[in-house]
């Protein structure tokens, strides 16, 4: 005979409990068969992907080109972060009046007057010493998010002597500010890392990259002033950042230390920098993010860093996590965290994910990823 007063105790909870799960998962099939549920990757294969919401109401998405299509850059659009359409090559680089030759990362696009303004790098014909890496960054111009850009001038926004890459763009109280990332390029670096790298025969020297900032015309025609230095790998070991930043070499992948892949944004009248580390093509790459109440700094690396890294040793199947940008609702309400990574099905091309991202009562950034299973935005 059944315990009344035994079940009332325990089997109204669980029962209770099961019909709630039923409801939650009934409520998530509903929405999956509206379309408005989704699993990462997305199935676009971009690395470095930026997105933006335009003022026509839909979002686009640029990246560095992983299939080989274009010599150049392509873009998607969507109206929901869900559901992207190919809007095929916006812009044409290598051309006869291009300044630039190849290797087209990393494009940001910012619309501005009706106009929409792509910041790129590539490489630049102007190599004289023939350079390895002979990056420089550009800009190019059109008056729709899908293209074709055109490019505002015939050689690089600037020339600060070395290469660069990742360029970023911040619109603060009425200024303009441009950030990117010196290459690792013939840049060794004396640290404690490197010490210890050469003293088990590692590598001879470490190289790194490092973030700069600088006021840029709101025209975007020219920099003003001198380039910041903003932010760098750790000097010593005992750095609370130096073990997640120095993952790459470490682990015996590569002699470089990255600072690269910036991407800044106002909140509560404080600058967020998010920023990757590690090998861009390994397992390591990482995101952390630094503060400032100045554009131009000094900036402060986070408690909480990093907050996106690879889950394998958690199960999971992601790796490569980084370069990432971020996107609101079209209410403003929500933020996005657009990023690429490799999972072990898709193997080393660069695909997009997005996981939802948020700033708590005490001013930490929190990415909820990099996430695989099914969820809704």
């Amino acid at each position: 005979m059944i315990n009344r007063r035994r079940f009332l105790k325990i089997g109204v909870p669980v029962l209770l409990i099961l019909i709630v799960a039923a409801f939650a998962t009934a409520v998530m099939i509903k929405k999956y068969k509206a379309g408005k549920m989704y699993t990462n990757p997305l199935g676009v294969k971009l690395g470095d992907p930026f997105v933006m919401l335009a003022s026509d109401g839909n979002y686009y998405m640029y990246g560095t080109d992983e299939t080989g299509e274009f010599e150049g850059f392509g873009a998607y659009s969507s109206t929901d972060l869900i559901h992207w359409k190919s809007e095929g090559q916006v812009y044409q680089g290598n051309t006869r009046d291009s300044w630039t030759s190849g290797n087209f990362w990393a494009p940001e696009v910012f619309e501005r007057e009706r106009k929409f303004y792509m910041f790129f790098s590539a490489d630049w014909k102007q190599n004289p010493t023939n350079e390895e890496e002979n990056f420089r960054i550009g800009v190019a111009v059109s008056d729709k998010p899908t293209g074709p850009f055109k490019e505002l001038s015939k050689k690089p926004l600037f020339d600060p002597g070395y290469p660069v890459i990742d360029a970023d763009i911040l619109e603060y109280k009425g200024k303009s500010y441009l950030y990117y990332s010196r290459c690792c390029y013939k840049n060794p670096v004396k640290s404690e890392v490197a010490d210890w790298a050469r003293k088990i025969n590692l590598f001879r020297e470490i190289e790194e990259s490092w973030v700069y900032g600088v006021e840029i015309s709101n025209d975007f025609t020219h920099i003003i002033g001198q380039p910041v230095l903003l932010l760098q790998p750790p000097k010593t070991m005992s750095d609370k950042q130096c073990e997640w930043e120095s993952r790459s070499v470490t682990d015996g992948e590569v002699n470089r230390r990255w600072t690269e892949g910036s991407f800044a944004f106002a909140n509560n009248n404080k600058i967020y920098m998010m920023y990757s580390a590690n090998f861009f093509g390994g397992k390591n790459y990482a995101v952390g993010y630094a503060t400032s109440d100045n554009p131009l700094g000094p900036f402060t690396k986070a408690e909480n860093n990093p907050v996106l890294q690879k889950n394998t040793s958690q199960g999971g199947i992601v790796t490569g996590t980084g370069h990432n940008s971020v996107v609101r609702s079209k209410n403003g309400k929500q933020m996005y965290c657009v990023y690429h990574g490799r999972t072990s099905k898709t193997g080393n091309v660069r695909v997009v994910f997005i996981d939802k991202m948020f700033i708590d009562g005490n001013g930490l950034l929190k990415v909820e990823g990099p996430s695989t299973s099914l969820k809704s935005l």
